[in-house]
């Protein structure tokens, strides 16, 4: 019996394994399978080159748990150890400085097992005890085992073992007895060795006998050794991706379409991308590609090796040029691993132009679960905008689908301003936005739909990237200002009817929650709505960028911002001013006069003390200004009051304000009550 220390610098490397790798210690299983199928693969290689003549046999990796023993065992028929190579592979460990390995490693376990070579030791992890018995390929080999409880003390001593290869028993802690319960190592070999080289059994097969599962005698393998990604393209069927989708996937609905990815320079990397119907909520659709090295799990966190807005597909990534412990900081410095993300980003705008070139219809057909995905890559990626320019589409609210050069064509005559801007009209819902759309159809303007999660960060986007053109939202303002073609303005309203006919629907507008309503007047013309709800475009596009970009949180705060348009052409507002007036000029006739001597006044006031300096006024001078102009707001408060007084006993100024709100989805509650019982009044 040999006795002795692992070559480590520190006694408590197990410890720190323990408490640092904790986090991550499901890992071991991984790790123990790898080394496994590592020890299988370099057997056949042995076999393949003549090295080794004897029989191969049976190549399973084994898993078995033995509850009662407090066991988990990993067997293979690889190429085992002699004492010497225990000694060199399991003994030494390449270590230099506790300390250090503490702070630079103790966040990552994949970290500090890649970067120490201790896949080996991740076992400890969760075992309190260690034994490898293990028989070298090699002629007149014995059979060792080594054995390690822990501490840095281990102990070799000889074994019996038939044949070649190796068996590692842990001896699993008092902590950890989870990885003694079947469900959870059959969990974790399904998600780490799901497609490894090698078979790899984990008990038997059951089947259901005499009312209850009966195990049978064939294994229960866990694996499939050559996943679809590994094979040749050309030999397999659309149903063989649609299978292989849904073995990925269990739940989830059909994908549109795929790439098999498969390069070998400058890099090794074979895989197979399936683009999802995501029509929204990206959050729900990250995370869904899984990551291999040589068909074992890594991870499905691929940020970093793929581009952000590639995170939203879904399928498998494996390549040897990543490797098995993989770090974050790893993957945002590796070359090769920067390569691999532009290869992926071609790949994948190539797919996207094939498809449209060869088979518009089609991919009409697909765009609205294709629109989130490409307008993410164009918000997020520069260079994926340049490719997908000519290939992205614009639908309009009648489901036509333009390329962004084919609208500019099509909108460039009707829709440029007098400034020479090109304006892109657009909704964000259709039915709710329906009658501004049908009035800018009649004014022959095209509308776009904008309805997708992403359409607004799109909409500067596309402001910036076009040459004189802005977007607008199609209840922006009313239908003659949204593209103004001339400076010519037609006045409305004589200034004081203007005011009037403004006092009056402003009183009797409500008090909303995070909401400013403001009256405003415009000739719109005869055939046009009576009264009209817009917001103004800037404020509510900075309101909804501050849902996406950080610092513009004072933007959600703010109330929102609209503007009650009142048109003057209609008879129904012609009516109400008129009305106004003959109710109301008895009452109003002496304040006007009021109003405008002190006006007068206060005009000679300050013309007379505009010429002298501040200290050349005195305080005499000073109240007068001040009087005058508080007994001016007293007058001008009475005419509002009058107006407001005519203004609530009149039930066409609440229909007209109620009827503009209800197109806006904006009357609710109390308010929708009293406008339906006025309504009935008003028709009986």
């Amino acid at each position: 019996m040999q006795k002795g220390n692992i070559g480590v610098t520190t006694e408590n490397i197990f410890p720190v394994i323990k408490k640092f790798l904790y986090s991550d210690h499901e890992i071991f299983l991984r790790e123990m399978v790898s080394n496994a199928v590592d020890a299988t693969q370099k057997m056949k290689t042995l076999a393949d080159k003549g090295d080794f003549k004897g029989e191969l046999g049976d190549l399973t990796v084994r898993v078995n748990l033995d509850e009662k023993a407090g066991t988990l065992t990993i067997s293979d028929r690889g190429i085992g150890m002699t004492e010497e190579e225990i000694d060199k592979y399991i003994n030494q460990i390449a270590f230099s400085g506790v300390n250090d390995f503490l702070e630079k490693y103790k966040d990552n376990a994949n970290n500090i097992i890649g970067h120490f070579g201790l896949g080996f030791y991740s076992s400890f992890m969760v075992s309190k005890k260690v034994e490898i018995v293990t028989k070298s390929y090699r002629d007149g080999a014995k059979a060792v085992k080594w054995s390690c409880d822990g501490s840095p003390a281990y102990e070799i001593d000889d074994a019996e073992r038939e044949s070649r290869g190796t068996d590692i028993v842990l001896y699993i802690d008092d902590d950890c007895k989870e990885f003694l319960e079947k469900a959870t190592i059959e969990g974790l070999l399904n998600k780490y060795c799901k497609f490894m080289p090698v078979p790899v059994a984990f008990g038997k097969k059951t089947e259901w006998k005499d009312g209850k599962n009966v195990e049978t005698d064939e294994d229960n393998i866990i694996n499939s050794v050559e996943p679809l990604w590994a094979k040749t393209p050309s030999t397999l069927k659309d149903e063989d991706y649609k299978s292989f989708y849904r073995t990925l996937y269990p739940m989830h609905d059909e994908p549109m379409f795929w790439i098999h990815l498969n390069v070998d320079y400058p890099f090794n990397l074979t895989g197979i991308l399936y683009f999802p119907r995501i029509k929204s909520n990206i959050e729900l659709q990250r995370n869904k590609i899984q990551l291999y090295c040589n068909q074992v799990f890594v991870t499905d966190q691929v940020e970093g090796i793929v581009p952000e807005f590639l995170t939203l597909l879904h399928g498998v990534i494996d390549s040897p040029d990543i490797p098995l412990n993989v770090s974050r900081s790893y993957l945002q410095s590796d070359r090769d691993v920067k390569k691999i993300s532009t290869y992926i980003t071609k790949k994948v705008s190539d797919r996207l132009q094939g498809l449209f070139k060869d088979d518009r219809k089609a991919f009409e057909e697909k765009w609205d679960d294709l629109k989130l995905f490409i307008n993410y890559g164009m918000l997020s990626e520069e260079s994926f905008y340049d490719r997908a320019k000519d290939f992205a589409l614009f639908k309009d609210v009648d489901g036509k689908y333009f390329t962004y050069e084919e609208y500019k064509t099509l909108i460039k005559d009707q829709q440029t301003d007098k400034e020479g801007n090109l304006v892109y009209l657009y909704a964000t819902d259709a039915e709710e936005q329906y009658s501004y759309i049908e009035a800018a159809k009649a004014k022959g303007y095209s509308v776009l739909l904008f309805d997708g999660q992403l359409d607004t960060p799109t909409v500067s986007m596309f402001e910036q990237k076009f040459e004189k053109s802005r977007f607008t939202r199609v209840d922006g303002d009313v239908i003659d200002r949204l593209i103004q073609k001339s400076d010519e303005k037609k006045e409305a309203l004589a200034p004081e009817r203007r005011e009037s006919i403004t006092s009056v629907f402003q009183s009797q507008l409500p008090k909303m929650e995070k909401s400013e309503i403001y009256v405003d007047v415009e000739a719109m013309g005869e055939q046009q709505q009576p009264v009209v709800i817009t917001q103004s475009e800037y404020m509510r596009r900075m309101k909804d960028m501050s849902r996406y970009q950080q610092g513009m949180g004072f933007y959600a705060q703010m109330p929102d911002s609209y503007s009650l348009v009142l048109n003057s052409d209609h008879p129904l507002v012609k009516k109400v001013l008129a009305d106004c007036e003959a109710k109301t000029a008895d009452a109003l006739k002496p304040v006007a006069g009021e109003i405008k001597g002190l006006e007068a006044r206060l005009a000679a006031l300050h013309q007379s003390q505009d010429k002298k300096k501040p200290d050349e006024i005195t305080e005499e001078e000073k109240n007068d200004v001040r009087d005058t102009q508080k007994a001016l707001e007293d007058e001008k408060k009475k005419k509002k009051d009058i107006l407001s007084d005519y203004a609530k006993g009149n039930p066409v100024v609440h229909q007209l304000i109620d009827l503009a709100l209800l197109q806006n989805g904006m009357l609710k509650g109390a308010a929708l009550d009293a406008f339906l019982k006025r309504s009935v009044e008003m028709i009986k």
